[in-house]
């Protein structure tokens, strides 16, 4: 009799207290969606309230832009810039929030991307490790929109997901092909053991930049890989023997 009245006891307590941590969140929902209707209200527009919130309250900006994306979900693009803009080591945590609403992954990373450039690695990795079936497309946008820094986005999608340097590789280049030589520098920088995938892949995929092949030959030569090898793969790649000698002669 002791043992149930104690069992009996323990779980009204336990739902007790789940009771009043579902009002207590219920109650932080409510006044969050609020405080953030106030804010646009008073602000006269979704950017400016979020620039001002995550400002003024950095500690709620997570809270705050995901009620924001659930109150306003067609204004997503404003949110995202808004808030990376106004505190870009947020970067991650937000494109992270925005791709858990289901949202536009490409369109996303574009928005997060032109918000603050020189956190374009944070923008990739979170996106693909939310989205790994749409990691090609993430490679596409990233370096299309900014293409200046494809040797970072290639680099560090490559070491959060080494088993796919090639489809990446492939991606970056087929996106932008004058961007062969520079991540093909970042990946042999990164990972020299895979300078064959590496060569091979970016030499087969700038087949229609012949000047690209030459350069992505003497990048390799300059990335400490032997020639004898390097030749292999440039072959394997489809560079002719003639391309490799000009890329040789151009480094001599």
């Amino acid at each position: 009799m002791a043992c149930s009245t104690v069992l009996l006891s323990a779980l009204i307590h336990a739902n007790l207290a789940n009771a009043i941590e579902s009002n207590e969140e219920q109650r932080d929902t409510s006044l969050t969606i609020a405080f953030v209707q106030n804010q646009v209200a008073q602000n006269m527009s979704i950017s400016r309230a979020i620039k001002s919130i995550v400002r003024h309250y950095p500690q709620e900006a997570a809270s705050v832009i995901d009620t924001a994306l659930d109150l306003y979900p067609e204004q997503y693009k404003q949110i995202i810039h808004a808030a990376i803009s106004a505190q870009p080591t947020l970067t991650q945590e937000v494109v992270t929030i925005a791709l858990g609403k289901g949202l536009n992954c490409t369109s996303i990373v574009e928005t997060a991307i032109n918000a603050d450039p020189s956190y374009v690695d944070f923008v990739v990795t979170a996106a693909a490790n939310s989205t790994p079936n749409e990691l090609d497309e993430i490679v596409r946008i990233a370096v299309v929109t900014e293409p200046d820094s494809a040797d970072y986005i290639v680099q560090s999608l490559a070491r959060e997901h080494p088993s796919k340097i090639v489809e990446i590789l492939t991606s970056a280049i087929g996106a932008v092909p004058l961007v062969g030589e520079y991540v093909v520098e970042a990946l042999l920088a990164a990972f020299p053991n895979n300078a064959e995938q590496v060569v091979t892949t970016a030499v087969r995929e700038s087949a229609a930049q012949r000047e690209q092949v030459k350069k992505i030959i003497e990048t390799a030569q300059n990335s400490g890989v032997a020639l004898d090898q390097l030749e292999i793969y440039a072959t394997n790649g489809g560079a002719t023997a003639e391309e490799f000698a000009q890329a040789l002669d151009k480094k001599n």
